[in-house]
């Protein structure tokens, strides 16, 4: 049964308003002023509510303004009842937050009407909340879902730390690092364009295809050919329109090399630091990245790999979009550039959180739009 509540100071026009509407079948409360009804309000959680525009103590659209400014109760159909008719005082109504107006004198089957209206609208919005907080609870599951297939931490002679940070709506960012033999380790981080569930599906679909390392007839040493195989496989016309990015790298830990590609990724960032047989030396910074376009944009798409040789006690940062370009599409001033600053000005012992909250801090931003994907590997 739908709980009503009738604020008005003329007791005349609340019993009125109690009989015509329990002869509907509602369940009628009532409050002779404003304070009352606040009060009231916290109590029994009404449907609807009709109030009076002029009243001692509270007026009606204080009660409106408080009850549609708190969050509890925010979505109660708000009828306003009053005697003025004049465009300016609707449009004030409407503006505190009121949902409909009933003119005094009051017709007993406009009354029924609207209050049928409003009952309606309560349970749309209602059904909407539901749906809202079904979703949200299947975003969070796919989150804790990636989550889950995401590596541990890499201890050892070459450590990986990571981070993952997904955006409010879900995004396509995943990420793996896992030895191929005890001499070979395997990097990537791709990001899949777009959001929601399609996009974290064809990431985590690409993470297991690479893990299990499924794709025929592929040399998975050599990242130009897994390039190649995942974009005969992935082709956007086949999924959803979706491409994706990566940044694909296999470390030779015998001959300190690092071989890698990348499709439409910003680049990998190596920072390598003076080492006791050389103190003089410089720091220095490198972006590690190869042409080519994402993944499944094109059939016909050709993918290089590099080498690169890994100085000693050196570190290198693998990233996704999201650290960079949040601000950009807020119309800030933060970019790549300022984020290899902040990488190559940081000791390669600061921790990964530090250094996101810097990103948060150096571009303005409260919330990532994207998700937000961080990798360090220290070879030593």
């Amino acid at each position: 049964m739908s709980k009503i509540l009738v604020i008005d100071d003329d007791p005349i026009i609340r019993l009125f308003l109690k009989k015509a509407l329990q002869k509907e079948g509602y369940e009628i409360a009532i409050a002779s002023d404003g304070q009352e009804g606040l009060e009231q309000i916290k109590k029994i959680h009404p449907d609807l509510i009709i109030c009076d525009w002029m009243m001692p103590i509270v007026d009606g659209l204080e009660v409106c303004r408080q009850v549609k400014g708190d969050p509890t109760f925010s979505t109660i159909f708000f009828i306003l009842l009053t005697a003025r008719g004049s465009l300016e005082d609707r449009v004030k109504g409407l503006d505190t937050g009121a949902d409909d107006f009933l003119a005094k004198p009051i017709e007993i089957a406009e009354l029924q009407a609207r209050v049928r209206a409003g009952l309606r609208l309560r349970q749309l919005t209602r059904d909407l909340q539901y749906q809202k907080q079904c979703l949200e609870s299947e975003l969070s599951e796919a989150v804790d879902y990636v989550r889950s297939l995401l590596p541990k931490p890499l201890k050892g002679l070459v450590q990986v730390d990571a981070r993952f940070i997904p955006s409010s709506q879900l995004g396509g960012d995943c990420f793996d690092y896992y030895w191929l033999d005890p001499d070979y380790l395997v990097i990537y981080l791709l990001d899949v364009s777009g959001h929601g569930l399609g996009a974290t599906l064809l990431s985590t679909a690409v993470l297991n295809l690479l893990r299990s390392q499924s794709l025929p007839d592929v040399n998975f040493y050599q990242p130009h050919h897994v390039l190649k195989a995942l974009n005969d496989t992935f082709q956007m016309t086949n999924q959803n329109e979706k491409y994706f990015t990566i940044w694909y790298g296999v470390y030779n830990r015998a001959r300190r090399q690092l071989m890698y590609a990348s499709a439409g990724h910003p680049p990998a960032i190596l920072v390598s630091t003076p080492t006791h047989e050389a103190p003089s030396g410089k720091r220095t910074i490198e972006r590690l990245k190869t042409p080519g376009l994402p993944i499944g944009m094109l059939p016909d798409a050709s993918f290089q790999s590099k080498r690169h040789d890994v100085p000693s006690n050196s570190s290198l940062y693998v990233f996704s979009d999201g650290t960079f370009e949040a601000s950009q599409l807020k119309g800030g001033t933060w970019g790549l550039d300022d984020f290899v600053t902040l990488l190559s000005d940081e000791p390669i012992t600061t921790s990964l959180d530090v250094i996101l909250e810097q990103v948060q801090e150096k571009s303005e931003v409260d919330s990532f739009d994207d998700d937000l994907s961080l990798l360090r590997i220290n070879f030593g």
